[in-house]
């Protein structure tokens, strides 16, 4: 398994540090963190999609015009996921499946550029996004930009909220995706959205999760906890349900407070933290096993501790570089 990481929907909002937390001047940087995932025996796996090439091309009607004057995102044809992956040699064809944690406009704009593929997502996250009752749910979710929603697998992930079910390193209600790996999971952290969710991946440096838009900068589950007034207020008008929201994130937070939580957390939006997780992604790495460790065995489908051959505070080192040198890595 390879894991590319790609931003495809880079931002510029006004607003600088306010927005973003590092941007000196009048303009901050936001990023649309998504995943490519190359797999011997499942083509390539799409985490979110981004903005598309349609989307790039007319973004109007298509587009929600006002979140398009306040968040300013850099819309070019060659920033899309179906070009980003010719330029790494795929067709767009090899995408077989596309995990979205959600269906925003600025995740989903992609799905009709690969309309082979299967879209996994979760069943209230289907169900709130095809009855758009409000404002908001008319801004958030585009139809326009679905292509045939028969070809949407859901999973329930509202099951077993009373201490049922699997967890991820102490989070709960997790789900293993049928017709994919059993590691790459859905891990519910619902509040943006009705059904949003986290994407767990275990790759070759261990296992990462992909929080979404769970929160947009990286001090609210890294840091303090507060994040730079502007971007917190976007996120006040996106959320759905701001208590359960609170409740994601703070679980989030006492997961990543676990010594035993060997796992690499990032958002959608935070460019620091996508500088930060491609940097020490890519990078080369031999996860340390002893030599008299048995072989790594496949993954269990809901794991509550990382896999020796995996025992290595991931987690600590992405944090230090996320904090070392943050104007820099942007």
């Amino acid at each position: 398994m390879k894991i590319h990481h790609l931003d495809l929907g880079p931002a510029r909002p006004f607003g600088g540090r306010l927005m973003d937390g590092v941007s000196p001047g009048l303009l901050a940087r936001l990023t649309c963190h998504c995943l490519a995932i190359e797999t011997s025996t499942h083509g390539v796996i799409l985490v979110d999609t981004g903005f598309g090439l349609r989307d790039a091309l007319r973004p109007t009607p298509r587009l929600p015009g006002w979140n398009l004057a306040l968040l300013r995102p850099r819309l070019h044809p060659e920033r899309t996921a179906i070009r980003r992956l010719k330029k790494l040699g795929f067709a767009p064809t090899d995408v077989r499946h596309i995990v979205m944690t959600h269906l925003d406009f600025d995740h989903a704009g992609g799905l009709v550029d690969f309309p082979h593929a299967t879209v996994h997502l979760t069943a209230a996250e289907a169900e709130a996004a095809t009855n758009r009752r409000s404002f908001i749910d008319r801004t958030r979710w585009r139809p326009a930009q679905w292509g045939d929603t028969g070809r949407w697998h859901t999973v329930e992930t509202r099951l077993g909220t009373r201490g049922g079910g699997d967890t991820f390193f102490g989070l709960r209600n997790v789900r293993t995706i049928e017709g994919l790996p059993e590691d790459i999971l859905f891990v519910p952290l619902p509040g943006h959205t009705p059904g949003h969710a986290g994407v767990a991946v275990k790759g070759p440096r261990g296992w990462m999760l992909h929080a979404g838009d769970t929160y947009f900068n990286r001090a609210e589950a890294h840091g303090d906890g507060t994040a730079p007034p502007l971007v917190a207020a976007y996120e006040h008008l996106m959320a759905d349900n701001i208590h359960a929201g609170r409740q994601s994130l703070a679980a989030l937070r006492l997961m990543l407070e676990a010594p035993d939580a060997d796992v690499a957390v990032f958002c959608t939006h935070d460019p620091v933290e996508f500088a930060a997780v491609s940097a020490w992604s890519e990078s080369d790495y031999a996860p340390p096993v002893a030599a008299t460790s048995p072989a790594p065995t496949a993954p269990s489908p809901a794991p509550t501790a990382p896999s020796p051959a995996f025992a290595r505070p991931l987690r600590n080192q992405l944090t230090v570089v996320m904090w070392s040198d943050s104007l820099s890595l942007v």
